[in-house]
């Protein structure tokens, strides 16, 4: 194997990245971080003027390819549209960043308790944080293998896909005006995630194409100060992550710097997980 010089491990230049989810929290920041080390951007989410407001931004900062994709990844003909224009008009895809999460347009019910959890919400979530995920990344694998060059695959999970929730830090907590909890649908989609990663990371390997996760800690986004105090008191680093500190995890796992890296988790969260 032929050593890259160890200052160009972490250069994209030349690779074309996929990002569903990408005019989110986490997805504006991370489309960026990658087009900042030199990738071509697709970026991908419902609404045309904010994807096309982005990817213009993106292609104007950092010089790069970019495309804006209109895509319900819930929809399996939009998502092959996807594909099928963003190979058309950036050439390829090598990395994935599969980040559609939804949290439905009804926040009273996405947060409602478990005993009295609506079963078509449950579905409406599991329909874009699961069966989305399986459709953008069986649809992106094939293209992938079609290329023969391999690709880099990183998944959104969460650390309550990988451990239980502690319902204490919710008492007094609110986002948007809602009381919040963590949802039973939201853990239970987060968990699929981590467990389609290790699947496809196997499945994959012999194609050169590597599926990781990325498993973030809470992200301040809105919660009001309560929830913040409870989530530090409970996170040894004392605090909840700013959207930045997603961005490197990414761009490791998208660039030949964690080429022999698969079917794993990179846990970032303050340490939440460690105790």
């Amino acid at each position: 194997m032929n050593q890259k010089p160890l200052s160009e491990l972490f250069d994209l230049t030349g690779k074309v990245a996929v990002v569903t989810g990408g005019t989110g929290i986490q997805g504006t920041r991370i489309t960026r971080g990658l087009a900042a080390y030199g990738a071509d951007i697709a970026v991908v989410d419902l609404d045309e003027t904010t994807v096309t407001g982005l990817a213009d931004e993106i292609s104007e900062e950092y010089g790069v390819k970019t495309l804006g994709v209109v895509c319900d990844v819930s929809d399996p003909d939009a998502v092959n549209r996807m594909v099928a224009d963003t190979v058309k008009a950036l050439g390829g895809i090598h990395v994935l960043h599969n980040n559609a999460a939804t949290k439905t347009d009804d926040l009273e019910k996405f947060f409602a308790p478990f005993e009295n959890f609506d079963f078509e919400t449950w579905r409406k979530i599991m329909n874009v944080n699961l069966d989305g995920m399986f459709l953008v990344v069986q649809a992106v694998g094939k293209q992938m293998i079609k290329q023969g060059q391999g690709g880099s695959i990183i998944q959104t999970s969460s650390t309550y896909g990988v451990a239980g929730p502690d319902f204490r830090i919710y008492e007094g907590s609110e986002y948007l005006g809602h009381q919040i909890t963590t949802p039973v649908a939201y853990a239970a989609s987060k968990a699929g995630v981590v467990g389609l990663t290790r699947y496809l990371a196997t499945y994959w390997g012999d194609k050169g194409i590597r599926v990781n996760t990325l498993v973030p800690g809470g992200i301040e986004s809105g919660q009001n100060e309560t929830f913040q105090k409870n989530y530090g008191a409970r996170t040894p680093l004392g605090r909840m992550a700013h959207v930045d500190e997603m961005v490197g995890a990414v761009v490791y796992l998208a660039s030949d710097a964690s080429s022999y890296m698969t079917g794993q988790m990179i846990v970032v969260d303050g340490g939440w997980t460690a105790w």
